[in-house]
């Protein structure tokens, strides 16, 4: 079940997108609360591939390890992380339109532990609000990387 979404429309070709917003090292870039990102894993991005991030979460430092658990270049992809027994799963989908491409998120958080239940609702809000226009800040930093494309060109 969605506990919040969004969906926002870029001025920027599919490709470009998708490798940029898949690419979580650039997370600092359009997620306000994400300090640093470090790649855990050899290889390509593809299921199974892991990442640390650290966030700034009211004045204290929280770490999550973040694996994608679905990768389909260009297409969509899906990442979840766990923390204390509340997993939180993003999916983003990407279409194209010319050359513009819209991505669709959706936040999934389940709780593991029946204490993390009854917190839930606490935790949703709190997700909601240092995440639930991320796609907004990803929009800007993406069209000004294309602004910027264009004048190199």
């Amino acid at each position: 079940m969605s506990e919040f979404q969004d969906q926002v429309t870029v001025n920027a070709p599919l490709d470009q997108v998708f490798n940029f917003a898949a690419d979580v090292e650039n997370a600092p870039l359009f997620m306000q609360n994400v300090t640093k990102v470090e790649k855990l894993t050899d290889g390509p991005v593809q299921a199974g591939t892991k990442y640390r991030e650290t966030r700034e979460i009211r004045g204290r430092e929280a770490t999550a390890v973040i694996e994608f658990i679905e990768y389909v270049p260009s297409a969509k992809y899906s990442v979840k992380s766990e923390m204390k027994g509340m997993e939180a799963i993003y999916h983003y989908t990407f279409s194209a339109s010319g050359n513009q491409t819209t991505i669709r998120f959706e936040c999934e958080i389940n709780a593991k532990k029946f204490t993390m239940k009854l917190i839930k609702p606490v935790f949703v809000k709190i997700m909601k609000k240092e995440d639930g226009d991320h796609l907004q800040h990803l929009k800007k930093a993406l069209e000004a990387q294309a602004a910027e494309d264009k004048k190199g060109q």
